[in-house]
């Protein structure tokens, strides 16, 4: 699997990069967008989209634009995030926030731009039918906007010195982190031409997959490696947020995490899927230390 990881990332980068290099950006502009883009990311989103497809199909050429596109608005919602009048960070993935590294007013239009140029780029892709074009937008928009990803970030600083239940920040990180992972899993199956029974398990699968992928992101801020992490621990705790190690401890957030693997495992085994690639991704994001 990481075999499988190392080479899609490294295609994913190439990607983005000979992409970027025919558009026409100022430069400020673009050196911003660049920044932030190719600041090291695990590219696990993207991976996931071609691991989707891969399990259905041969040939992941086809995603990749859209795999790229998922990535530029999971980019532009880390630099939104580290703004001051959000999560007012120095630091991620190792590097200066973006602010940091330019000034607010750039990081906020490199943010801008990432987002409405990821939508462009699927309209652009010859290797989609229009058909599906309209899919993917469609699906892109709902995941990331005012009902997913941008209400969960909504959410969660409304929940900031709060103390909220379970059932509460699960709704939480299914809008602000899941919504963009179930889009990974359904984008990369649609364009893979699975059945309509197989595309529901995914959706249960892509529900708990994200669910783990948040209570390991969660722990790994109690007692993860600052130095793999790219950015310091205890953020959460400084910024009150409700965790899932801080309502129910770090072994309760373990067993939680165990629950949500083994319904994500029931979800893929009824998809059917033709290899191993999202089980194993399942455990990666469920085992991961960075």
């Amino acid at each position: 699997m990481q075999r499988y990881i190392e080479s899609n990332r490294k295609k994913v980068n190439e990607s983005m990069e000979q992409l970027f290099q025919r558009a026409d950006i100022p430069e400020k502009l673009y050196d911003s967008m660049m920044y932030s883009l190719l600041a090291g990311g695990k590219r696990l989103r993207p991976i996931l989209l071609t691991a989707s497809y891969d399990s259905f199909a041969t040939s992941n050429e086809k995603v990749m634009n859209t795999a790229i596109a998922l990535e530029m608005i999971h980019t532009y919602s880390l630099i939104h995030d580290d703004l001051p009048a959000m999560d007012d960070d120095d630091y991620r993935r190792g590097k200066l926030t973006n602010h940091k590294q330019f000034d607010e007013a750039t990081a906020i239009l490199a943010g801008d731009a990432l987002l409405t140029y990821s939508f462009e780029l699927i309209t652009k892709d010859t290797l989609l039918t229009a058909n599906e074009k309209v899919f993917l937008l469609n699906e892109l928009a709902k995941a990331s906007g005012p009902e997913g990803m941008v209400a969960g970030q909504m959410l969660d600083m409304e929940s900031e010195g709060k103390q909220i239940t379970v059932e509460q920040l699960e709704k939480i990180h299914e809008r602000k982190t899941g919504r963009l992972i179930t889009f990974a899993i359904i984008a990369g199956a649609h364009l893979a031409k699975v059945q309509q029974i197989q595309l529901d398990e995914l959706k249960t699968y892509a529900h708990y997959l994200g669910l783990v992928f948040q209570v390991q992101d969660d722990i790994l801020d109690v007692i993860g490696d600052p130095e793999k992490l790219g950015k310091p621990v205890g953020s959460d705790a400084l910024n009150e947020k409700s965790t899932y190690p801080n309502l129910l401890g770090l072994d309760g957030a373990e067993r939680h995490k165990e629950t949500y693997i083994k319904k994500a495992e029931k979800a893929l085994e009824r998809a059917k899927p033709n290899n191993d690639y999202l089980y194993d991704l399942l455990h990666h994001f469920g085992d991961r230390t960075y």
